[in-house]
């Protein structure tokens, strides 16, 4: 008898496995999105057919100002999208906005319309088609909705060969197996445990938008790239910048500008800059390269016209 539960239960772990999903994940249900009450197979899927028009109708702008077309009309603009598919130049740069639109810092939380997955209440069996509450096991017909469930982040995945974990301070699921990673709480995300002794801490490191593509690193599903200045990006991202010879400044500007002393006339001459990843406001020496934080040690600064106290809107970027 308990081995006929045994092998039933066994059944419904497996049935249907690898069957259903989409192309982020490999599952068994699909999600209620509580932002919109619409359903979607996941959380990315929601994101990406939310499409938020503002970036889009910039962009197209300014690349109808490059080309050189005078009119501003939707009907320019969908010849400039049409002509751009056909000289192949698009393919890039659609992801390129789409990551922009999606998940850029500067486009607001609410009109990005992310699903809260901290929020999701209710799933759809793939199975039955029954709707419930968020549960790993189907109320209906049993089946297993994914091998990997939490319940913390209402998360279900089928692929257990990614090793999935939860990391609580991170607070959602990663992969890779926690054995093999550490939380830095300065960083404020998971590394591998190689890198324990020896990364440069940037505060915040992974809560902002990758240099290359603009997709927010810290929730992202592509591989990542710990430089060694500390800062993160896309390990695809790097290697494509290799593969066009535009690696070597990113990853060597720490020792560029050790490397290249000011003339004399310069030597004592101090700026003001503001860190864009620890927000500290400091004085340094000026360098016609770069300028370091001397609260993280980043080089992703701009120069302010005064100190604290003088602070104005008007800014310089530090090219």
């Amino acid at each position: 008898m308990s081995n006929t539960s045994g092998a039933g239960a066994e059944s419904l772990m497996e049935m249907g496995s690898g069957l259903f999903g989409c192309s982020h994940y490999r599952r068994r249900c699909k999600i209620r999105a509580p932002c919109c009450d619409e359903i979607f197979d996941c959380r990315h899927c929601h994101n990406e057919s939310k499409v938020v028009c503002s970036f889009l109708w910039f962009y197209i702008d300014i690349k109808i100002t490059t080309f050189g077309i005078s009119s501003n009309t939707t009907a320019t603009a969908e010849c400039y999208c049409s002509w751009a598919f056909k000289i192949g130049e698009t393919q890039n740069e659609s992801n390129s906005i789409h990551n922009l639109e999606q998940n850029s810092l500067e486009v607001d939380p609410l009109s990005r319309h992310d699903v809260p997955r901290h929020e999701v209440k209710r799933v759809i069996c793939s199975l039955c088609h029954t709707e419930q509450d968020v549960q790993q096991k189907c109320i209906q017909c049993g089946v297993c909705m994914g091998k990997y469930f939490c319940s913390k982040c209402n998360f279900f995945d089928d692929d257990v060969l990614k090793d999935q974990y939860h990391c609580d301070k991170c607070g959602i699921c990663r992969t890779g197996g926690e054995e093999n990673f550490f939380h830095c709480n300065k960083c404020g995300c998971c590394y591998s445990r190689l890198m324990k002794d020896s990364h440069i801490c940037v505060e915040r490191a992974m809560h902002h938008n990758c240099p290359v593509c603009f997709e927010y690193l810290f929730d992202t599903t592509k591989d990542m790239s710990v430089l060694p200045c500390g800062h993160t990006i896309h390990l695809q991202c790097v290697k494509e910048m290799e593969r066009h010879f535009r690696y070597t400044f990113h990853l060597n500007l720490c020792f560029q500008v050790a490397s290249m002393p000011m003339p004399e006339m310069y030597e004592n001459k101090m700026v003001w800059i503001l860190c864009n990843d620890c927000g500290e406001m400091c004085e340094v020496n000026f360098h016609i390269v770069a300028h370091k934080c001397v609260k993280c040690n980043s080089y992703n600064t701009r120069r302010t016209r005064g100190g604290p106290a003088s602070c104005s809107s008007r800014i310089e970027m530090v090219r």
